[in-house]
């Protein structure tokens, strides 16, 4: 459809430039791929790297207002330079030293915790103190003032996820500081979000209107756990319970709705037996993964890497993926998948199969 040089069109073009204006006819094929055409990349970072780096931070960089976060964001090489591990998504390592505080803010983005190990810090969410242990997954849903504190003599190291770079795009970011400490240092073994609603099956009466974002605070590893062991022991005793022969997998939801835990993100477990790979696929957004234990191999468009505790790695949009296990392995997966599926642009294809 390209036309002939000419003067007079060279004389139209002068005139597009001059009034902000680009034909459609030159730039087809960037607006409108075949296929998606992300600029972000698929990608692994090293926990074994990062989490010395982490510790070197915490000897030379104080938490408080200014920086208010000793957080370290993991930016994709396909994105120019900026903290986003994926176009919507940002993913960080947070490191928080003996006995300090991080104060309360709060901000419009959606925000989840993961905890890979250790224990010891409470995050203190709308003045609900809440446990940190090893393999929780918790929330602070947008809008809702949280803090941090470390009850121990030793740092810890956790990852945040956080949908900054989509709500950016849209112009919908909003920050507000809280107290300079937190509002509340008890030290409870279960938050009141997780007394009130974490009951299997029961939902309690005083609040039966459903919330946009989830309403309990932690996940507790003990019944993530127990969930993926059990679907593995049903398989064995010959019952439907697995997503694939021997992949078990569980997603974390509001009770509120059935649906995902918040708006703009989507979280899962996965665990695999040894020698178990998952079928190749692809899918509109990003997947953004942690190995919490065990040790495998994962190819990304292709390219293997081995992978083992902590490690993390990014398929980018309609990046072909695979998990293979080599000894039994927990993985961690969250995803935007939430904001494609509400927009009706959600696309995931399983070795061939389109749905």
């Amino acid at each position: 459809m390209q036309p002939e040089d000419t003067p007079e069109l060279r004389e139209l073009y002068r005139g597009f430039e001059e009034q902000h204006l680009i034909p459609l006819w030159t730039q087809l094929d960037d607006l409108m791929p075949m296929t998606p055409a992300p600029k972000a990349v698929p990608w692994l970072w090293r926990w074994d790297r990062l989490q010395p780096l982490a510790e070197r931070a915490g000897d030379l960089i104080p938490v408080g207002r200014g920086g208010e976060r000793r957080a370290i964001g993991l930016a994709n090489p396909g994105l120019g330079g900026r903290a986003y591990i994926s176009p919507t998504l940002w993913a960080a390592i947070q490191q928080l030293g003996p006995r300090e505080t991080a104060p309360e803010h709060r901000h419009s983005q959606n925000a989840f915790r993961f905890v890979t190990s250790g224990s010891g810090v409470w995050t203190v969410v709308n003045g609900d103190p809440v446990r940190m242990s090893r393999g929780d997954f918790l929330l602070t849903p947008g809008w809702n003032f949280h803090g941090h504190h470390n009850e121990t003599d030793e740092s810890m190291t956790w990852i945040d996820g956080l949908d900054i770079p989509f709500a950016q795009q849209l112009d919908t970011g909003f920050f507000e500081f809280g107290t300079e400490r937190v509002t509340d240092y008890a030290t409870p073994d279960f938050s009141r979000g997780e007394r009130l609603w974490c009951h299997p099956g029961l939902r309690p009466l005083s609040a039966l209107q459903n919330t946009v974002s989830s309403p309990i605070g932690a996940y507790r590893w003990e019944h993530t756990d127990a969930a993926l062991t059990d679907q593995l022991l049903l398989e064995d005793e010959g019952y439907p319970a697995t997503s694939e022969p021997g992949h078990a997998a569980v997603r974390f939801v509001n009770p509120t709705t059935g649906g995902d835990v918040m708006p703009t993100i989507r979280a899962q477990f996965h665990r695999f037996r040894p020698g178990v790979r998952s079928a190749p696929r692809r899918e509109v957004g990003s997947n953004v993964f942690q190995i919490f234990e065990g040790e495998g191999v994962v190819q990304l468009d292709g390219v293997e890497h081995r992978v083992g505790h902590g490690d993390i790695f990014v398929a980018s949009s309609w990046c072909r993926y695979t998990i293979r296990a080599e000894t039994a392995l927990d993985v961690f997966h969250f995803s935007d998948t939430p904001i494609f599926e509400g927009l009706g642009l959600h696309r995931l294809q399983i070795e061939g199969e389109d749905r």
